[in-house]
């Protein structure tokens, strides 16, 4: 080595020298460790993906029950509704009127069945006194029977119409928010057409999805940190409440698309142990711990 490169290695170490010299004079100073450089810590437990979802029962789609032109749409997304509260309304003009009619109906037949009842009793008299023929009786209870049989068919039509204007009505099935509209007044609808979803929001979980290969350690009543893209630096609690037999298809789409989209997963639903503020549709990171772990 020659005397130059001598030279400008020990200028090298002379000031790395001086400079750890300075850094530790620093510390001394503030009172701070003195580090090179921080390494994240390794995230730890089973990773998966899931989706803030409403417990069975607590979400439902609500439908028109018969075709027809809504004349009016009484909520908006967001609103809280009770169960059995109106949403909106099909027009039910002509089937009124024929309700109407029917039940004017069932009051002329009701009549006739009081007038043929008094008739067949003056005549049974009569045949019991025997001035009346036997063909005369008969007539009589024929006339009865027809005429409260005229009776029940008024009554069904009757059920009839109001079973249809009932279902005219589009009415919340449970309490809680609506949180999809699909549907405006002036709008044709046909039956079965998607109006409106309710969902209850105080029943709220995650459906989560493992990898096959880390089902060994998935075990039901495992604690679970959960997190979301949309709430950097914070996390809540959660606890695995259901862990199926078998092995499934993915059904959430990754957010990393360089994973397959066509693993095989294990589908667990975690219970939230603290009040979230995510919303229904969420899509969260899940670390559970370990069954091993435990």
């Amino acid at each position: 080595m020659t005397r130059r490169a001598q030279l400008v290695l020990g200028l090298l170490a002379g000031g790395a020298l001086v400079g750890a010299t300075v850094l530790q004079a620093r510390a001394v100073q503030t009172g701070s460790p003195v580090t090179v450089a921080t390494l994240p810590e390794a995230a730890s437990g089973i990773a998966a993906e899931g989706r803030v979802v409403a417990y069975p029962g607590a979400e439902v789609k609500i439908g028109a029950e018969r075709a027809g032109r809504l004349v009016r749409v009484l909520v908006e997304e967001g609103d809280s509704v009770r169960k059995g509260q109106l949403l909106a309304e099909i027009d039910s003009d002509e089937l009124r009127a024929e309700l109407a009619e029917a039940r004017a109906r069932v009051v002329e037949a009701e009549a006739e069945v009081r007038l043929s009842e008094s008739t067949l009793a003056r005549r049974q008299k009569l045949q019991q006194e025997r001035i009346l023929a036997a063909h005369d009786l008969d007539e009589a209870t024929r006339d009865y029977e027809t005429s409260r049989a005229r009776a029940v068919t008024a009554r069904a039509a009757v059920a009839r119409y109001e079973a249809l204007v009932a279902k005219s009505r589009i009415a919340a099935a449970i309490a809680g928010t609506v949180v999809a509209r699909v549907v405006d007044a002036g709008q044709m609808v046909e039956t079965g057409d998607h109006a409106f979803t309710v969902a209850d929001l105080e029943r709220l979980r995650v459906e989560g999805e493992a990898h096959e290969a880390d089902a060994g350690g998935v075990a039901l009543g495992a604690e679970v940190k959960i997190t979301a893209d949309g709430y950097p630096g914070r996390s809540w609690r959660g606890r695995i409440e259901e862990v199926p037999d078998s092995v499934t298809l993915r059904r959430i789409k990754p957010q990393d698309p360089s994973r397959p989209t066509d693993a095989r997963v294990l589908a667990v639903k975690v219970a939230f142990a603290e009040p979230v503020p995510l919303r229904l549709g969420t899509t969260v990171d899940l670390r559970i711990t370990p069954a091993d772990a435990r």
